[in-house]
């Protein structure tokens, strides 16, 4: 891989995803983009630098594209964030949405469909309190074949021993040849349709709970803040974003500020204030 094709591709997927890829993921770009070269009959990973380089059509681009933005995922990744849904937004939304009884969740860049289907295993473990509730969980990614592994619901062993407590594979899971399939009442919960996070998010309409971890990280500081920034336009007053916990909004975005004591979690700032505008109690 020559120099001139790194960055020709770099620059395409920065374009289309946001993703920014620096010089040392070049063994990344080789390893990923191989196999999509193969698939569209090119002898490797040159021949396909040059179809893309020719403006090589939308299925070669969202291919390429696709590969390099696919990134791993597994169930309750990380603990602290669920324990604050259950523990902490679930109570609020007992408390705060008890008229419309109602409210929405939105997985952002969702992957293979892990952090999702765990809210939707949260929630079907509190479903008691949440009687005759509409309750949405909306998850989205810019990758058409990774939301396809999604909807599809199926696990390898390995995916299903990284985070899932035995419990929940035993109750909500089902033997399927070699991979185990996650209960019908459980996929149901979660819808699944493409967006890209440098889109305008007004079409998913409003929602009370946003969840997009891991993914600022990739992106470079005028990306961030223009997708936190399209993100708090969609949240209310009292609605909670979850971030990666290596993720900050510091120096980033004054639209949300870290709830204090919780690593993770945010909400919105009251404008023209470092105050938070929730009311979390």
């Amino acid at each position: 891989m020559n120099v001139s094709d790194f960055e020709m591709i770099s620059r395409l997927v920065k374009e289309r995803s946001g993703l920014l890829l620096t010089e040392d993921k070049a063994y990344l770009m080789a390893s990923r983009l191989n196999p999509v070269a193969r698939r569209h009959d090119f002898k490797g990973f040159d021949e396909l630098a040059k179809a893309v380089r020719l403006h090589g059509d939308e299925g070669l681009l969202r291919d390429v594209t696709d590969a390099m933005t696919t990134n791993e995922s597994f169930f309750f990744r990380d603990a602290a964030p669920f324990d604050h849904f259950r523990d902490l937004i679930l109570p609020h939304m007992l408390e705060h949405r008890s008229s419309q009884r109602s409210f929405r969740v939105w997985c952002a860049a969702c992957s293979s469909g892990q952090e999702p289907y765990s809210l939707a295993m949260i929630l079907k473990e509190n479903e008691a309190h949440f009687a005759g509730w509409n309750i949405e969980i909306l998850a989205t990614d810019l990758s058409r074949a990774i939301l396809f592994k999604a909807v599809e619901g199926a696990y390898s062993q390995f995916e299903v021993q990284r985070g899932l407590p035995i419990r929940l594979l035993i109750k909500y899971f089902k033997k399927d040849d070699d991979r185990w399939r996650i209960d019908e009442s459980i996929r149901r919960m979660v819808t699944y349709r493409p967006f890209n996070l440098l889109d305008d998010p007004s079409s998913i309409g409003q929602c009370d709970v946003v969840f997009c971890r891991n993914v600022l990280i990739y992106f470079d500081l005028p990306t961030k803040s223009a997708v936190l920034d399209r993100i708090a336009g969609i949240m209310p007053p009292d609605g909670f974003l979850c971030l990666g916990g290596a993720e900050t909004v510091l120096g980033v975005s004054n639209r949300v500020r870290v709830m204090p004591g919780l690593r993770g979690v945010y909400g919105l700032a009251e404008e023209g204030s470092g105050d938070l505008a929730l009311a979390a109690g």
